[in-house]
């Protein structure tokens, strides 16, 4: 089997693992150390090992280790290196259909995303999108809604929104400046600054578990919601096709069930921990509240408006788009009749 070791870790790449090890490296696009996001692709990788019996042994690096982030799939692509771990919608340049899976605004709750990818189809529809690249992608953390924002100055109207400085990123940004907000987007350990400096009047970044760790309650007067921009979203273990085609049947599918466990894993980490955080973020003194009905519904007609725009433009975002929303519809008739009076 073909190894893409890297020769910074030649030599110690396969330390600790059996003789007979198959050795990767794999990079992320997040620091080991985020909350939630940062030990996923260390649990994936724990997982593999077991599931395997220590035949395989992925060896996680943290974002930068050797190439910048935003990088990392054009490294896997060329095979610089195997593996790397990110969030989808980073690649939304190459990719037009990872714009939609990483953050489709009033899309899918994240147990239904969670259903169309594996049982609706939608992993074969967005693979398509990879091959040209060279690129395998398996989804393996799910994430929950994020937050809509935080904002100094109040949104009681859609005009509120018109000039509005916000960081907000894909194809919720794109609907916000059908609204008239100037969007832009700043990087995340230039946030903070940027709304205390008041270059930017709002941001968002992600849930309330990873966003009180960056402080903005410290700044900002009123949290948001709900995350209409992203109601869920996925991160992906992304693959070398000539690494993922070296692979036995059995370890290839091991790496998938070692991906769905740690979507369970995930997913219970991340609801336990989100109220906690949201009642540390009042008791900072910030204003947690939902956006006015009249403007989500501008929101939504906004976000429906660019999806069709970008659909227009790409095959596979189209058919992605079609597949979802009517995916969305048809199953969530079971949501309905199962809701029950409150």
């Amino acid at each position: 089997m073909n190894k893409f070791v890297l020769m910074a870790v030649a030599g110690t790449v396969g330390l600790g693992s059996v003789a007979s090890a198959d050795t990767y490296d794999l990079q992320s696009v997040f620091g080991l150390n985020v909350p939630s996001i940062g030990p996923s692709p260390v649990n994936w990788a724990d997982k593999v090992r077991m599931m395997t019996g220590g035949e395989v042994d992925v060896t996680v690096h943290g974002s930068g280790d050797f190439v910048p982030p935003f990088e990392v799939f054009g490294a896997v692509s060329t095979g610089a290196i195997p593996m790397g771990f990110d969030w989808i919608g980073y690649w939304a340049g190459q990719i037009p259909v990872a714009n939609l899976v990483g953050s489709m605004p009033f899309g899918p709750s994240p147990d239904i995303a969670l259903a169309w990818m594996f049982e609706g189809g939608g992993l074969e529809i967005i693979q398509k999108a990879y091959d040209p690249h060279n690129v395998k992608i398996i989804p393996c953390h799910l994430v929950v809604p994020e937050a809509g924002g935080w904002f100094n100055t109040e949104i009681n109207t859609v005009d509120d929104l018109k000039g509005l400085n916000m960081r907000i990123a894909g194809l919720g940004g794109q609907a916000l400046a059908k609204l008239g907000a100037n969007t832009q987007l700043v990087p995340a350990g230039e946030i903070y600054v940027s709304l205390e400096t008041g270059r930017i009047d709002a941001a968002e970044f992600s849930a309330p578990q990873l966003d009180k760790n960056f402080g903005f309650q410290e700044i900002a007067k009123t949290y948001y919601f709900p995350g209409w921009h992203q109601p869920s979203s996925w991160d992906s273990i992304i693959i070398n096709q000539d690494v993922w085609n070296d692979l036995s049947e059995q370890h290839q599918n091991i790496m998938v069930e070692a991906c769905k466990s740690n979507i369970v894993d995930n997913l219970g980490d991340q609801l336990n921990q989100q109220i906690n955080a949201i009642e540390e973020i009042e008791a900072a003194g910030v204003s947690v509240k939902r956006f006015p009905d009249e403007v989500l519904l501008a929101m939504k007609d906004a976000a429906n408006e660019v999806m069709q725009e970008e659909a227009a433009k790409d095959p596979i975002f189209k058919e992605a788009y079609e597949s979802l929303t009517a995916y969305v519809k048809r199953v969530g008739r079971w949501s309905d009749l199962q809701t029950l009076p409150r």
